[in-house]
């Protein structure tokens, strides 16, 4: 036969780079999703929390964007929320009012997801507790 070693070794190492990922995370696992903290005075005093966990975690994007959608192009402030009650809608003041721990609350679950919103690229960027 011919070059057989030469094919050999070469199924050889691309076997050892398909699976190298695979080789290099068994044991390791996937890091633990994290749990934003929603631990401020402003959701502790609250009895009954404006936003809904579960909803908010997995639409809170789109949320935002119709947000500013509807202030920034129809000049619409406030929508209610689900007390019935309206809120103005601003990530600076009503959203940051309650989540004023951004680092342990937004940037946690950004850091996992690694997503970089351009939040910030507008508005200001509440100051750092500490």
């Amino acid at each position: 036969m011919y070059d057989s070693g030469k094919i050999i070794t070469g199924l050889v190492i691309f076997v050892a780079l398909f699976a190298s990922p695979f080789i290099l995370n068994v044991g390791g696992g996937a890091p633990a999703v994290p749990q934003p903290s929603l631990d401020t005075p402003a959701i502790k005093s609250m009895g009954n929390p404006v936003c809904v966990r579960e909803n908010m975690q997995s639409n809170h994007m789109q949320v935002l964007d119709l947000w500013r959608d509807s202030v920034v192009r129809d000049s619409n402030h406030t929508a209610p929320g689900i007390d019935g009650q309206l809120y103005e809608m601003s990530l600076s003041n009503t959203c940051m009012e309650c989540h004023s721990n951004k680092a342990e609350f937004c940037d946690r679950c950004h850091t996992y997801a690694a997503v970089d919103p351009f939040c910030w690229d507008c508005h200001i960027e509440p100051p750092k507790e500490g």
